[in-house]
């Protein structure tokens, strides 16, 4: 019979994550030439990627592999491999990797949509190449936007995790289970960390990076911010929120739609949009030159327009 742990439920949780998910995170060691913003000693560019195919592929952010084709992925057991970019999307602050040769077996991919506030998490990773390094802690926020840029376009990405765990880029967000759950991408401040969400937009962008090695986007030009619909209109839609458009870009595919600052927008394509990401969901590459149907409220009246979005070019 083995002796009873001295570890109070909490730490066994803890623990446990650590034991499961330290041999699927590698130390990314990427050429000083194509670096992102994150550096070490010797110049390399150093961060955290996480193992999620059984075939060698890794997830990690897109700053961490900047501009690089490849550099060396070291495992906690000592194994080091090649790796090389299959892609990167700075407008999710996502990349995929792949290691040649053996690999431990990969984690694996949870929900962040089914996060609660206050939830247990624990973040793993290889923080300046120290393997095996864990923090935890909790969800402290959701719904969180990030900003980012890629040449001239720009996108929030939405449904951000906050944590209070420590963090360093490219490492494991994952839940009591070690399941996955978000790819850890800034510290905005003292107990502030943020995380790219695991769902199912970034579940898409992954498969796109694999598949093509980049991300091809669908663009309307506006700016909305959630607003709350009007009552008779919640019950006659079963919403309660809608996005207000606040900007048109002029030419853009909404402006040659007809669509107005001040318009509230309830549904595109059919589906009802409450919030950013509902909108965004719909901007990936078969939307591009395709008709985009379009409800909105305008001076109180419901109106129906045909959007075809163009292809965003981060130029």
């Amino acid at each position: 019979m083995e002796p009873e742990s001295d570890l109070d439920g909490y730490s066994k949780i803890v623990a446990g994550v650590a034991a499961e998910l330290t041999p699927k995170v590698a130390s990314l060691r990427v050429p000083q030439g194509g670096r992102g913003r994150d550096s070490g000693r010797g110049g390399e560019g150093l961060g955290s990627a996480v193992l999620f195919t059984g075939d060698g592929f890794l997830l990690t952010n897109a700053h961490v592999v900047g501009r690089a084709q490849g550099g060396t992925a070291l495992f906690s057991d000592g194994t080091t491999a090649p790796f090389s970019v299959v892609g990167a999307d700075p407008l999710s602050d996502l990349a995929v990797v792949r290691a040649g040769g053996s690999t431990p077996p990969p984690a694996e991919l949870g929900e962040a949509d089914r996060l609660v506030v206050g939830q247990l998490v624990v973040a793993v990773g290889s923080p300046l190449g120290l393997a095996g390094s864990v923090t935890a802690g909790v969800v402290s926020a959701l719904g969180r936007s990030l900003p980012t840029r890629s040449g001239s376009a720009a996108r929030l990405v939405e449904d951000v995790i906050q944590t209070d765990a420590a963090l360093n880029p490219g490492s494991a967000l994952a839940d009591a289970h070690s399941r996955v759950v978000g790819i850890n991408t800034a510290v905005a401040g003292v107990g502030l960390g943020l995380a790219v969400p695991v769902n199912t937009t970034t579940r898409r962008i992954i498969s796109a990076l694999m598949q093509d090695g980049r991300v091809r986007r669908a663009y309307l030009g506006i700016v909305s911010v959630p607003a709350p619909l009007p009552a008779p209109l919640r019950e006659r839609f079963d919403q309660p929120d809608a996005l207000r458009v606040v900007e048109v870009v002029s030419g853009g595919p909404a402006d040659r739609a007809g669509l107005r600052a001040g318009d509230l927008l309830i549904s595109a394509g059919g589906r009802p949009v409450q919030k950013a990401q509902d909108l965004q969901r719909l901007m990936f590459g078969e939307a591009i030159g395709q008709p985009l149907a379009i409800t909105v409220m305008r001076n109180g009246a419901l109106v129906d327009v045909i959007a075809e979005p163009s292809e965003l070019v981060a130029a």
